[in-house]
């Protein structure tokens, strides 16, 4: 198969290309690395954040927006699909990266992971990608500078000019919709961290409401995890049985019920001290190819409407 790191650049090519009609903003900064302001100081939106979702992906899955309700409201749904769950989602979409260089903070996605693949997810699948070229989405309020891309170049071993870094802010509509993109990772990390084999995961299909922008990032980062942990349905098919497909999604945490504003702020808003088993779907339906279904979880469209600020 391709390169991840190939398949996103042409990716983020055609983000360049089309900038305009994006309202994202192309940064070359002067070690030669490239920026791109996907929702930072720019305005970006929903082709946007479908484009970013893409990325983040190393293009092995297909982003979708479509409209549906949450307690009588009409929102914006994101659907993710993919017949290559192991490496578009836990080897590249997932969010493995902390970012901490010279008082800048971000969290790292994208198939940019799978050049340093030091995380588990990439032992459990066995990858690591060779390319000559960096794609890392960054999540954070502000935008990279020379350092952070010097920082990936040397963990990633290619030259910085070859280091690309989509950029968004949580509190934006790209980075709400980028968030929402989230929800079938979420089901096969689960899975991984169980114990099941993630290269029995044959194919997946999520989708996830797009929070309403918040109005900052800490309000962002609650709400969009609401609309994962209490929106967000997947649809698995996997190759072989698992006496722990219960535990997939986020209603046998014991933090379900509480939005994540009070969790987060249980935890002095530290994402890494945050038990994992809460960041995880609301309900995923298991089918066991030639074997059966089994469907787990449920989704809680009251708290969704009290997180999103919905009008009764």
């Amino acid at each position: 198969m391709e390169s991840l790191n190939r398949m996103a650049v042409e990716l983020a090519d055609e983000a360049i290309d089309f900038a305009d009609e994006l309202a994202i903003e192309v940064h070359e900064l002067d070690n030669g690395a490239v920026v791109l302001d996907f929702g930072v100081e720019a305005v970006g939106g929903i082709e946007a954040g479908l484009l970013l979702a893409e990325i983040q992906t190393g293009g092995l899955a297909t982003v979708q927006t479509g409209v549906d309700e949450v307690a009588g409201a009409p929102l914006t749904h994101v659907e993710t699909t993919t017949d290559h769950p192991a490496l578009a989602l836990l080897c590249a979409q997932k969010a493995g990266w902390e970012l901490s260089v010279e008082g800048f903070e971000g969290l790292g996605s994208g198939p940019a992971r799978a050049l340093v693949a030091e995380e588990e997810e990439f032992q459990r699948v066995g990858y690591r990608d060779a390319a000559d070229f960096a794609v890392l989405a960054v999540e954070s309020d502000a935008l990279p500078g020379e350092a952070v891309a010097e920082h990936v170049a040397e963990m990633t071993g290619v030259p910085v000019s070859s280091v690309f870094l989509p950029t968004f802010s949580t509190a934006s509509v790209t980075g709400s919709v980028a968030l929402a993109s989230r929800a079938a990772e979420l089901a096969v990390f689960r899975l991984s961290e169980l114990g099941y084999d993630p290269l029995d995961v044959l194919s997946v299909a999520g989708a996830a409401p797009v929070a309403p922008v918040a109005e900052d990032d800490e309000a962002a980062m609650a709400r969009t995890n609401d609309a994962l942990a209490y929106g967000g349905q997947v649809h698995v098919t996997v190759d072989a049985a698992f006496d722990r497909f219960g535990e997939i999604t986020s209603t046998v945490g014991e933090a379900y019920g509480t939005t994540f504003a009070e969790v987060f702020a249980e935890h002095d808003w530290d994402f890494y001290d945050v038990p994992v088993e809460v960041f995880a779907p609301a309900q995923v339906t298991v089918d066991v190819a030639g074997e059966g279904v089994e469907v787990v979880g449920g989704t809680d469209e009251a708290l969704l409407a009290e997180s999103f600020g919905l009008s009764p």
